[in-house]
């Protein structure tokens, strides 16, 4: 790789924490937790298109929500794995470009549709004789329009604006995947403007939409105090409980990365975060929803009850 100012044509990824002894082992896991996501996601959202009791606006959000998340591990794993098992680390500067725009606006969109699965949830329990009205199908098409839309959006601008810079000396990028703080580690130009352009955008899609969510608990949760119907105070516990663990994982490691100054944390931290936000996370939002869901497990007790029951005939 060239060390002249911006005479390469890509970078060098160094995977997955470069100073760790068993590096394989940590593979192969992150490759397994791949596999186990991409199913389980791909196994909910096909079990919400098929099933026509899951045709509701919850359930069709939260079909949204998995091919997110789908897409979002598919971005970065493949790429790590293939470059560890290869024993190669180069990305060319399109493809790295294209990683950070699928990655900004996937997780774009997964902070904005978190934040209507909240409006969702609020309108329901506080609501319930409007709520048809209010989350009919063009209104639940126009919400996953504007995750989508609002995601790219975002994409657009980190991507344009991260990817202009001139590049000097060393082209290793200390991360797993082309991440946006990493990549702007390399530049030799000033990159405070556009640091400022990060907070702003970061308030936008991640302070708003927790604002956001946090007010609709708080009028779920008061709410629920009221109920007389124990049984109907636990469903709606159960339900919130599994969006907020989900809103946790996922917004939690995001705020630390894009909203803290990049000298608080190391180059293995913020690897850390990127693990359980873009690796882990996809895994556990299929089984965080789909365990303490008793609509999706009898939707899934079904299908698998009628595989069985034509392969005995």
């Amino acid at each position: 790789m060239d060390a002249g100012n911006d005479t390469g044509t890509g970078f060098l990824l160094l995977g997955p924490f470069p100073g760790l002894r068993h590096r394989g082992a940590l593979v192969t896991c992150v490759l397994l937790v791949f596999v186990l996501a991409v199913a389980g996601n791909a196994a909910l959202a096909l079990l919400i298109w098929a099933d026509a009791r899951l045709h509701t606006p919850m359930y069709v959000l939260l079909g949204q929500l998995s091919l997110i998340d789908l897409a979002l591990i598919s971005t970065t794993v493949p790429k790590m794995a293939i470059n560890f098992f290869s024993g190669k680390r180069d990305i060319s500067k399109a493809a790295c470009g294209a990683q950070v725009f699928f990655f900004f606006a996937l997780g774009g969109g997964e902070c904005l549709l978190l934040a209507l699965m909240s409006y969702d949830r609020c309108v329901a329990i506080r609501s319930p004789l409007r709520y048809p009205a209010l989350m009919n199908p063009r209104a639940c098409l126009r919400m996953a329009s504007a995750c989508w839309g609002g995601g790219a959006l975002n994409s657009l601008v980190h991507t344009v604006y991260t990817m202009h810079f001139p590049f000097c000396g060393s082209r290793e990028i200390h991360h797993f995947f082309c991440e946006m703080p990493a990549i702007l580690k390399l530049s030799c130009q000033d990159t405070s403007l556009y640091e400022t352009v990060v907070s702003v955008i970061c308030i936008v899609f991640l302070l708003l939409p927790l604002g956001f969510i946090v007010s609709s608990y708080i009028l779920i949760f008061l709410t629920v105090l009221r109920m007389n119907s124990a049984e109907g105070r636990r469903k709606a516990l159960a339900t919130c409980s599994s969006h907020l663990a989900v809103v946790s994982l996922y917004y939690g490691p995001a705020m630390v990365i894009y909203m803290t100054p990049h000298s608080s944390h190391t180059a293995e931290q913020d690897e850390i975060l990127s693990m359980i936000n873009t690796v882990f996370t996809p895994l556990l939002n299929p089984l965080i929803y789909s365990l303490r869901n008793k609509e999706v497990l009898a939707a899934l007790r079904k299908v698998v009850g009628q595989r069985c029951t034509s392969r005995w005939k």
